[in-house]
C-alpha cells in the first residue's frame, strides 16, 4: 500500500513579480553530513511553481495535535500516535533543525491526528464517479506572503490515520516528515524511509534520504526571497 497521497496546493502563487530563484545557504546539519555514498534519488523529486520545496528559516517550528479522545481505549491509541510524531521529530531533527511548538496558528509544520479524506470526483465522458482508494496519510503544502519583508513561504500540514499503531505508524511519520521537509518524491529502493510503499520491515532514515534531502537544499528556489 502506498503510505501517502500527496495532496498538492491547487492555487498556484503568481511567480511573474517574483524574484529569480536563488539558493540559499545550507543549514550547518547539512553541511556536516558527509557520506561516502554519492547515491540518492534526486531524480525522483518534484519541483513546483517556486522550484524546489526548501524550507528557509530554522528551526522548522511543528505543531502535533493535541485533542485528547475521551475513550480509554482511544486515548492510549493517541498517545501512542503522539510518541510516533515526537520520536519521528527526533530523528529528522539530527539533519534540519526542528522545534515542537504548543500553538498551532504559530507553526510551520502542523501534524494533524486525522483520516485523510477522499475526494470524490465524476468523469465527465463515463458519467461514473472517480472514488479514490483510502490512505493512511498525506502531506500538502500552501503558499503564503510573509511581511517585512514580503516573501513566498510555505505551509505543510501532515494528515496521519489515527487507527495506524506499532512500527508502522513511526514508519508512516518519518515517510510523511520527509515529504514535509523537502523530499516532495518518493524512493524506488525499499530501504529508505521514502520508498512509495509500506513493507513488513520498514526502514530507518537512510544515507540515500539524507543525500537527496542535501541536494534539494542545494537547489535554487523562489522560496524565502524578498519581493522587492
Amino acid at each position: 500500500a502506498l503510505l501517502s497521497d500527496r495532496a498538492i496546493y491547487s492555487q498556484s502563487p503568481d511567480t511573474s513579480n517574483l524574484p529569480p530563484a536563488r539558493v540559499h545557504p545550507l543549514p550547518q546539519s547539512l553541511i556536516n553530513w558527509q557520506s561516502k555514498k554519492q547515491d540518492n534519488y534526486f531524480k525522483q523529486i518534484e519541483s513546483t511553481p517556486v522550484d524546489y520545496l526548501v524550507w528557509t528559516k530554522f528551526p522548522i517550528k511543528v505543531y502535533i495535535d493535541s485533542i485528547q479522545p475521551e475513550n480509554t481505549a482511544a486515548n492510549q491509541r493517541f498517545q501512542q500516535w503522539t510518541a510516533s510524531a515526537k520520536k519521528a521529530i527526533s530523528e529528522w531533527n539530527i539533519y534540519l533543525p526542528l522545534k515542537e511548538v504548543k500553538t498551532r496558528d504559530n507553526a510551520d509544520l502542523v501534524i494533524l491526528r486525522s483520516q485523510p479524506k477522499r475526494e470524490v470526483k465524476l468523469d465527465p465522458e463515463t458519467g461514473l464517479y472517480d472514488i479514490p482508494r483510502a490512505v493512511a496519510a498525506q502531506t500538502n503544502y500552501k503558499f503564503y506572503l510573509t511581511k517585512e519583508p514580503t516573501a513566498i513561504a510555505m505551509r505543510m500540514t501532515i494528515e496521519v490515520s489515527p487507527n495506524f499503531t506499532g512500527v508502522s505508524l513511526l514508519a508512516t511519520m518519518r515517510h510523511e516528515l520527509g515529504h514535509a521537509l523537502g523530499l516532495w518524491g518518493h524512493s524506488q529502493n525499499k530501504n529508505d524511509a521514502l520508498y512509495f510503499s509500506q513493507v513488513s520491515d520498514p526502514p530507518t532514515i537512510s544515507e540515500r534520504d539524507i543525500n537527496t534531502l542535501k541536494q534539494i537544499y542545494q537547489q535554487p528556489t523562489k522560496l524565502g526571497w524578498q519581493i522587492q
